[in-house]
């Protein structure tokens, strides 16, 4: 066997051409997954518009050029079936990645990427619940003596659709500080040591990903990335720990 590299028990031996083959299908499969549930969100779009409308209150929305309503729609509905088809998309690239990878590889991959899927959620729900009420209340109030809130619905959901998506986004980054401990490019120790870089970094992301830029937001959203990172260390330091406890054998 010298000059021959071992053959891990779960590894899937597999030519180039057939993993690109492969993928490809997988691809192609989430694209058609996320256009159907497009589809089927277009049925329901007025619904959802007005599920979007409800932190605004009772402001009154506005169609300021012909067929903006209906290129919303189709839009809110692309929003929503990427939402709607994310759980299969998940499941296609743990179908395509965890044949080959080990027992114990495994056991973290795949807790790793469903609860990516679920700190997304959860970080629409924050920005629908908290971040966009916030930021409404902050902008209608600061301008209420002056002038009358009479919004594009266009420019209100581009808003909204903004900030629940980059908030999701930001969710991640206890599955990134995750992934990173297990490759062991990290660990929890050094991510503690850098809390003062993190609260800056939070500062300025918070900055970002508020299309608002008022103050309020600014703060609940950093707030939140900041509480995210310490229970990314906690995960990673709990990944550690299980390394650390692993029998050889099952690796």
């Amino acid at each position: 066997m010298e000059g021959k590299f071992p053959v891990l028990p779960n590894e899937v031996n597999m030519p180039l051409a057939d993993h690109l083959e492969e993928l490809r299908q997988r691809v192609l499969k989430s694209l058609l997954a996320i256009v159907l549930a497009a589809f089927a969100s277009l049925l329901f779009v007025k619904p959802i518009i007005k599920i979007l409308e409800q932190p605004a209150g009772s402001i009154h929305f506005l169609q300021v050029a012909p067929g903006e309503f209906f290129f919303v729609s189709i839009k809110v509905a692309g929003y929503a079936g990427l939402v709607i088809a994310l759980p299969y998309v998940l499941y296609e690239i743990l179908a395509f990645v965890l044949p080959g990878l080990t027992n114990k590889e495994k056991r973290l991959i795949a807790p790793a990427v469903a609860s990516s899927a679920i700190l997304f959620l959860a970080g629409l729900f924050f920005a629908w619940l908290a971040l966009v009420p916030a930021a409404l209340n902050f902008l209608v109030s600061y301008g209420a003596d002056v002038v009358e809130p009479l919004w594009s619905i266009e420019r209100y959901l581009d808003f909204v659709l903004l900030l629940m998506i980059s908030t999701g986004l930001a969710f991640q980054l206890p599955i990134l500080q995750f992934l990173l401990g297990i490759l062991g490019l990290l660990n929890w120790k050094q991510m503690i040591s850098a809390w003062r870089w993190v609260v800056i970094s939070s500062a300025i992301a918070g900055a970002v990903l508020t299309p608002s830029t008022d103050p309020i937001t600014m703060l609940f959203l950093t707030g939140a990335i900041s509480v995210l990172y310490v229970v990314g260390v906690a995960l990673v330091a709990l990944t550690n720990q299980f390394k650390e406890q692993t029998p050889q054998t099952l690796q």
